[in-house]
């Protein structure tokens, strides 16, 4: 789903808080000068990352997750591109390149991934390293994209409560990966319902290791939590750390 409503843009820090995806993210950059954060979204981690010394470049195709960016704290420490992997060869040589929040599961296609893949690989320095998450399909997360088991309420700037939730429209085929489209709903106080579309790709961990072996990866450490935990049968994320 790319972010252009403004009334969704306003909700997405309240639905995406700093979690330990987050802390891992930080851990991992502590030794990287540069780091890019491709999809960075309303700049939550880049902005912590700059305030913590690091030089952050942070990229997203929505001008609206980047206006809110920009009005965050040390927002003036990042360097701000609204594109995507395209504009990887003009932001210079990083360390780390980082593709949170599931990003990597946009892509429908292998081609596209596999584009993004080697876009930073180009940019990333001889050493670098790319980092990312994917849902395991194994752990089915789309079972729980209904009304009945996704339905929360938050709080918007506004201070008025804002019930979200998501319905699956179909399903993989068990025990594969494969496409999942959904819709999300948010109901606002005043009544109104607002509704974004998404489709999302989920690749195996064999799948996953052919693209970036294929972008030009060749060592992967999985961990299959934020705890580093190795990848097992039940874990929810494949979490990629590649150079």
């Amino acid at each position: 789903m790319l972010y252009h409503d403004p009334r969704l843009v306003a909700l997405y820090d309240a639905l995406n808080p700093f979690a330990p995806d987050t802390s891992f993210y930080i851990a991992l950059a502590d030794s990287a000068r540069h780091v890019v954060d491709l999809g960075c979204g309303t700049g939550m981690l880049a902005c912590e990352l700059a305030r913590r010394g690091h030089r952050v470049t942070g990229i997203d195709p929505s001008r609206e997750m980047l206006r809110v960016a920009r009005a965050r704290p040390d927002a003036d420490r990042v360097t701000w591109v609204e594109g995507d992997a395209q504009a990887l060869p003009f932001v210079g040589a990083a360390d780390l390149l980082l593709m949170t929040g599931h990003v990597a599961q946009v892509f429908p296609d292998d081609d596209a991934l596999l584009a993004t893949l080697k876009a930073a690989r180009r940019a990333l320095r001889r050493g670098g390293v790319i980092a990312f998450e994917s849902r395991n399909p194994a752990a089915r997360a789309w079972e729980n994209w209904t009304r009945e088991r996704s339905t929360r309420r938050i709080e918007a700037p506004d201070g008025t409560m804002v019930e979200v939730w998501q319905e699956r429209h179909a399903e993989p085929d068990p025990g594969t990966s494969g496409r999942v489209a959904f819709t999300t709903r948010y109901r606002f106080a005043e009544g109104e319902t607002l509704e974004a579309a998404s489709e999302l790709r989920f690749r195996t961990r064999d799948e996953l290791t052919r693209l970036l072996h294929a972008a030009g990866f060749a060592q992967i450490d999985w961990y299959g939590d934020w705890d580093r935990a190795p990848v097992a049968e039940t874990s929810r994320e494949l979490i990629a750390v590649a150079r």
